[in-house]
């Protein structure tokens, strides 16, 4: 409370003003911090320069969203990309694995990523979208569809695959937080359709 003049109504204490927060992207997270030193160690810094923009641009978008875990959604991409990282893959594909939720999980359109990282990495990301879209009746047509989609993909450019199969290992790492029927499933679909591939 304010100090008053005598018989004036109490007044409430004035608040500072709304709180600054900045992006979450402003502040690296540990998990990049580690991830930064790994591809520090074989890409140029221009290309390690371009990697952290996908990382920030990525936590942007990406802001207010969480895993079922409750972290911040972008943990996700950055062990995708950490994975595909100790594979030593080029910049392109760390751009792509850092951004490979954007186009399905937030208003982000492959232009955009076109014109921000370079036609390469937008169409590694439109690839990985492509193989999550696919829709089946059965989870037999699910398996043969989804394993044609990726031979597909692989005849394109190999590094959809590769980034797929990251994305799927670290969802298999973080399934303790799924319910079980999920986890069942999730398992199962690993095991007849990436298991076979990696």
């Amino acid at each position: 409370m304010q100090a008053n003049h005598v018989g004036a109504p109490p007044q409430p204490a004035q608040s500072p003003g709304p709180i600054f927060r900045p992006p979450v992207s402003s502040v690296l997270s540990l998990d990049f911090q580690q991830l930064k030193a790994k591809i520090e160690t074989y890409l140029k810094p221009e290309d390690v320069g371009r990697v952290e923009a996908a990382y920030h641009f990525s936590a942007d978008a990406h802001a207010g969203q969480f895993r079922v875990s409750g972290e911040p959604y972008v943990s996700h991409p950055v062990a995708v990309c950490s994975l595909v990282a100790d594979w030593h893959l080029d910049a392109q594909a760390l751009i792509a694995a850092l951004l490979h939720d954007v186009m399905e999980d937030t208003h982000i359109t492959k232009a955009e990523l076109t014109e921000r990282f370079g036609k390469v990495s937008a169409e590694l990301v439109d690839g990985l979208s492509k193989l999550d879209k696919i829709e089946f009746r059965s989870q037999e047509e699910a398996q043969a569809e989804n394993f044609r989609k990726m031979l597909l993909a692989m005849a394109s450019d190999l590094r959809v695959i590769l980034i797929k199969l990251a994305d799927r290992l670290h969802n298999m790492r973080t399934l303790e937080h799924v319910p079980e029927a999920k986890r069942a499933r999730i398992a199962e679909e690993t095991m007849d359709i990436y298991a076979p591939l990696a």
